[in-house]
């Protein structure tokens, strides 16, 4: 056997051939679904294929491969950064810093999946190739960054055993928080109510009620279900939700076309239909254990149809399909008193200037003492009863 292990830069996941990549993103989904269906090979290359990503972007594809007798043993889904937008984990006041030094920030690396605030894998290995495949990775990343004097390199969302493993490699680790429901064993929703204080309960209750009384009817569709006619609607949900947050959208039309085409059975869409139309959606895509929401949008605003088609028709899927956890994206405090708990995620960097990667290890460490009082606090507060709290200790 030879040691000798070849990175590979690619500036197009075309150029990697669909079956390698997946044998080292979702091993696991030759006997059903992947755990993370945003490093699949079809997904990065509906976004490249839709101009989500590319030229233009400030996302410029330099996806990672490590080859070993012949052999993909790893993978990365790397890009060139122009700026730090879509990212969720946020260093723009390193960059500012950085910048007022008199340093260049941009380009920067980024290990990530664009647009998308979901924890998983970013260090794509074989079974078997894990420790060596993900230090040939950074070391690969590392150099790449190096070689073209580029100011650092970041990989977010990724997992706690990652962000372990890439500190005794030499990265900065940094902690945040999102909301995600946890499935205890829930055999309906109203099993899971049952866990929560009497107030909070009545209140989910009222909001459910609230919501399905909008005029019209709620469906949550998945697969063959959705029909062309739905991506038409929920582009104008993703648009008017895209102007308002980011200012432009950052996925294309064309990528949910092809997001009909090839990612479907990825997707559960629920989408609130009055006189025939719809007027509000979310959109969900569908991993082994956990359902991740990524999109809300409405033409018509209708109490408590946000909290509905975003939080609980989640809650009721994932129970139905025994499923693990919601995750429903970045930010929102709110998301607490619905049964949505606050959870650490992770991210690695590295920074070429030495003097500025001391100062941000200095940051970390009080950020992560901040976040992990915010955590505990906010837990503290969350909707469910004593009792229930006590027990899971």
């Amino acid at each position: 056997m030879d040691d000798t292990i070849a990175i590979t830069a690619h500036a197009s996941i075309s150029d990697i051939i669909a079956a390698d990549w997946d044998s080292c993103a979702c091993p696991e989904a030759s006997d059903g679904r992947p755990d993370d269906p945003f490093t699949t090979h079809r997904f990065l290359k509906a976004l490249e294929d839709s101009g989500s990503v590319g030229p233009g972007t400030g996302w410029q594809p330099r996806y990672l491969t490590a080859q070993q007798d012949g052999q993909m043993i790893a993978a990365t889904p790397l890009y060139a950064k122009g700026h730090s937008q879509g990212e969720y984990i946020f260093d723009h006041n390193w960059a500012h810093a950085y910048e007022n030094a008199g340093g260049r920030y941009y380009p920067k690396l980024q290990i990530a999946v664009p647009f998308t605030p979901a924890t998983g894998r970013r260090f794509l290995t074989r079974p078997g190739y894990e420790a060596i495949g993900m230090s040939a990775l950074i070391q690969g990343a590392v150099q790449i960054a190096a070689d073209n004097q580029l100011s650092s390199l970041h990989a977010t969302f990724c997992t706690e055993a990652e962000a372990l493993a890439g500190e005794e490699m030499g990265l900065q680790a940094r902690v945040g928080q999102q909301f995600h429901w946890v499935n205890e064993g829930y055999r309906s929703f109203d099993d899971f109510l049952a866990n929560l204080s009497s107030r909070k309960r009545k209140n989910i209750r009222k909001e459910r009620a609230t919501a399905q009384g909008f005029g019209g009817k709620i469906v949550a569709l998945t697969g063959d279900q959705i029909a062309p006619q739905h991506w038409d609607a929920f582009w104008e949900f993703y648009q008017d939700t895209g102007n308002r947050k980011w200012g432009t959208p950052y996925l294309t039309r064309q990528f949910f076309a092809l997001a009909h085409q090839h990612l479907r059975d990825d997707i559960l869409m629920v989408l609130a239909i009055r006189d025939g139309r719809p007027v509000a959606g979310a959109l969900n895509f569908i991993g082994r254990e956990t359902l991740y929401g990524r999109y809300w949008g409405c033409t018509e605003h209708h109490a408590c149809l946000h909290f509905e088609l975003c939080y609980y028709q989640a809650i009721d899927f994932a129970i139905a399909q025994r499923m693990q956890r919601v995750e429903a994206g970045a930010q929102g405090e709110h998301k607490l008193a619905r049964g949505y708990l606050p959870v650490p995620v992770h991210s690695l960097h590295w920074f070429a200037d030495a003097g500025f990667r001391d100062a941000v290890g200095r940051y970390l460490l009080a950020e992560r003492e901040a976040v992990d009082h915010e955590i505990e606090v906010l837990t503290s507060y969350g909707p469910f009863r004593k009792s229930h709290r006590e027990e899971q200790q």
